[in-house]
């Protein structure tokens, strides 16, 4: 049985974490895992979105507990193992809003510290109704500072401070209301939601894309003139494509364009 299953189709790639009987824990197998077929999916131009879903249960329940009370027992109390699994993490984290292709959260049943840091990471998410998030480590002496990284970049401050304190979770619709997540639905429809707005995205120009999720990711830390400069130069080299005045051309003639990319 694969750790992390893939699937390919209509240009999306259908990434499912399959470890049921951990809740899909961030171990260093599932970590290992997702960073090679990020990395695979970062030269593919075959796949212009990626839908990430878990097996079982649950979406993924953070990282796996088993592994860091074994990692605890070296010489150094763990320190090194430590460091080394939240780099890996954050590295995986981070390869995520680097790929080229939009990446959708498939989300169901929990999601929680490190699994919601994930869902926070991802560019977009789609949840089903009765899903909990939380970033809940305090509850057991661990407070979530590598998922509060994603976490703050997603919602409000003092939501975010409440959640990483109290350990409260929320649930699908208060997701979506403070913006973790993009729509909620109920669980007999989650599949088709993901696969409908992968494919939306999926069909639109991959070239256009690519360079709109760098320059997305690139202005939110800018100031805003710095920001206004920085993509305008992008928008001049989106307007540059063959396959942007093709896009133009098709929509004046109103027909469907001719994309090449």
């Amino acid at each position: 049985m694969e750790i992390l299953e893939r699937r390919d189709t209509n240009a999306v790639a259908y990434l499912n974490m399959n470890a049921p009987e951990r809740l899909n824990a961030l171990s260093d197998e599932m970590l290992a895992a997702l960073q090679d077929q990020f990395y695979s999916l970062k030269e593919d131009r075959t796949v212009r979105a990626v839908v990430l879903s878990g097996s079982g249960k649950a979406f993924c329940a953070g990282h796996d507990l088993k592994q860091m009370t074994a990692g605890r027992q070296s010489e150094d109390g763990g320190k090194a193992y430590f460091k080394d699994l939240f780099d890996r993490c954050a590295k995986m984290m981070m390869t995520v809003q680097s790929l080229p292709q939009p990446v959708i959260a498939r989300v169901h049943g929990i999601a929680t510290a490190a699994g919601c840091q994930l869902v926070a990471t991802c560019d977009m998410a789609v949840a089903a109704e009765g899903t909990k998030f939380g970033v809940n480590g305090v509850n057991i002496g661990l407070f979530c500072s590598t998922p509060m990284v994603a976490l703050t970049r997603n919602i409000h401050r003092k939501q975010a401070f409440e959640m990483l304190t109290t350990g409260r979770f929320l649930n699908a619709d208060e997701a979506r209301e403070v913006g973790l997540v993009n729509r909620v639905v109920p669980v007999d429809q989650l599949d088709s939601a993901a696969t409908d707005l992968a494919e939306s995205v999926a069909g639109k120009l991959g070239a256009a894309v690519r360079i709109g999720k760098e320059a997305f990711y690139n202005q939110i830390t800018m100031t805003t003139p710095d920001a206004y400069g920085y993509t305008g130069d992008v928008m001049v080299e989106n307007m540059l494509y063959r396959d942007t005045e093709e896009g133009i051309s098709a929509f004046l003639e109103k027909r469907d364009p001719n994309w090449e990319q």
